[in-house]
């Protein structure tokens, strides 16, 4: 359903029907807008013209949070929403989110005091409708510097100590579109919308061209949603040349540094020297840190860290670490997104609202942007009602409520929170029928969730045929599932969006890069031309994330 040897099946078959929705854009936002609507019983196609969560949904600060800071913006509304919405999402992908303990220090003139934190606190913990054992708890100086060493001593005066949930941003997308896919959505990536198909005077579909194959093609829909994300001004300018501009994009980067460098034992979300609130996170034997906010005028695609970025960070990191002295060296890997915000003249990127905001075109064509990656299953609800409001007026069926509320994504299918542990222990013991290690099943189950067995599949079979020189049969298993499972078509797909090794792991990016491509090439008969194509880019993203930083022999 979801494969990249089925590339030619589904263009046909995108060629075959009038669907009763056509999303433009395979970010977190579309995944759930197309999950929505397809689990409620509308026919649906999908269409992303790079990668799914290529753009903003691969480069966020990967938390699953409700937007603390946003209470002094008195964006109230947002934070009760997304507040309440980050247990929805963590229980319904329990294998690629994950509860942690946020620390918020605060100093002496910083911007939260004892008095603010506790108060903001507890507004949040109410708003949010937080689960009394996530409650929010108030630290002395001393029981914070317990918690976090590293912190600066000078001038501290206490902490708050609450729950944010940390995810996998491109893996949370891909669980979103698996599961879509699952229930009958046709959802294709490298598709490029190209122009719009009208039937008197209204929107009935997306032209497109298809970026592997050089196919054109025209999708019908009875209905079109644009959620381009970054791109989508430029998608609603094809609709109608008179639309006014209303994104204003701002770039947010993150870098990451080894453990041993920065030694941060507790995730803490502070002040910086300009007045900014940073994430210092660790993840594995790294920490990543993030993120700044500027205004951004290039194309999305090119967005990228500079030294300025980077020289800010790390002046961040030691401004609240004063004990870490990070240098350039010792960054071992950036990456830049960008937000789509919705334009709100005079203000600076930090003060514009993070809501979301849906434009309907005379023409019919329907565009969302702006939000959060928290808020996506909200988004997506009703933007739903919106479509199926129009469909039954026009005569149709009705459709019926959401029901993604409770719906397990993905992988998720273990019955929450309350089972994961039994369920991965469980998966432990049964990997090893299939020759892996408990080790190995267990960390095949954490990631994959209830697709893990797939993997297991797939690596009995490659550790069955493997040859002297090959690539390693656990990491062939991933990748064979990445390509049959997750529609990877090339190995930046791979390393980038369904591993997140360029970012947290380079060095096996780096030793790996030419086995796996001339893997991924076997498995997807690639020309000479692709298999060129595919390894420039990767060595392009190797270069990106790591031009002001270590630097990679290429």
């Amino acid at each position: 359903m979801f494969s990249s040897k089925m590339r030619e099946q589904k263009l046909e078959d995108l060629l075959k029907y009038q669907f009763d929705l056509v999303v433009i854009g395979g970010g977190i936002t579309g995944a759930g807008i197309a999950l929505d609507a397809v689990s409620r019983g509308l026919s649906v196609a999908l269409i992303e013209k790079n990668d799914f969560a290529s753009g903003t949904s691969s480069k966020s600060t990967k938390l699953i949070h409700g937007g603390l800071r946003y209470l002094k913006q008195f964006e109230v509304k947002m934070v009760r929403d997304v507040g309440r919405e980050r247990e929805v999402v963590y229980e319904n992908a329990v294998h690629v989110t994950e509860p942690q303990w946020m620390l918020l220090p605060f100093h002496k003139g910083g911007t939260f005091g004892p008095f603010t934190t506790s108060v903001g606190l507890r507004v949040y913990d109410y708003l949010a409708g937080v689960k009394k054992g996530e409650r929010r708890k108030m630290l002395s100086a001393a029981e914070v510097l317990e918690k976090e060493p590293l912190l600066k001593n000078e001038g501290l005066q206490g902490g708050g100590y609450y729950v944010e949930y940390r995810t996998d941003d491109a893996r949370l997308t891909l669980e979103i579109l698996k599961k879509a896919a699952e229930l009958g959505a046709l959802c294709l990536n490298y598709v490029k919308a190209e122009d719009f198909l009208y039937t008197n005077g209204k929107v009935s579909g997306v032209e497109a061209t298809c970026g592997v194959t050089g196919k054109k093609m025209n999708i019908a829909g009875r209905k079109v949603v644009n959620a381009a994300g970054p791109w989508v001004d430029e998608i609603r300018d094809i609709d109608s040349t008179a639309a006014d501009k209303q994104i204003r994009l701002t770039k947010g980067v993150h870098i990451v540094v080894d453990r041993k460098t920065f030694p941060l034992g507790q995730p803490v979300y502070y002040d910086a020297p300009d007045g900014r609130m940073i994430f210092a996170i660790p993840r594995d034997d790294k920490a990543y840190i993030g993120t700044t906010d500027t205004f951004y005028e290039g194309d999305p695609s090119d967005a990228a860290a500079t030294e300025d970025d980077v020289s800010y960070l790390l002046a961040a990191i030691s401004h609240m670490f004063p004990s870490v002295k990070p240098v350039k060296e010792h960054v071992e890997s950036t990456w830049a997104g960008v937000r789509p915000l919705v334009y709100e003249e005079g203000k600076n990127p930090s003060e514009i609202s993070r809501k979301d905001e849906v434009w309907e075109s005379e023409n019919g064509l329907i565009s969302i942007a702006g939000g959060k990656l928290t808020g996506y299953r909200k988004m997506a609800e009703a933007i739903i009602d919106r479509v199926t409001k129009s469909l039954e007026k026009e005569g149709d069926k009705k459709f019926g409520k959401s029901v993604t509320k409770t719906l397990p994504l993905s992988g998720g299918d273990f019955g929450g929170s309350k089972n994961f542990a039994r369920f991965v222990n469980s998966m432990a013991l049964q990997s090893q029928q299939f020759g892996l290690t408990p080790e190995e099943g267990r960390m095949f189950a954490q990631f994959f969730g209830t697709n893990a067995g797939r993997v297991f599949e797939f690596y009995e079979k490659r550790s069955a045929n493997s040859k002297p020189g090959s690539l390693p049969a656990v990491l062939a298993a991933v990748v064979e599932y990445a390509v049959i499972e997750e529609m990877a078509q090339t190995p930046s797909d791979f390393f980038i969006r369904r591993t997140g090794d360029l970012y947290f792991h380079m060095e096996d990016v780096l030793r790996f890069k030419d086995q796996v491509l001339e893997f991924m090439a076997e498995l997807l008969d690639y020309s000479e031309l692709q298999k060129e194509t595919y390894r420039r880019e990767l060595l392009e993203e190797i270069d990106k994330a790591t031009r002001f930083g270590k630097g990679v022999p290429l």
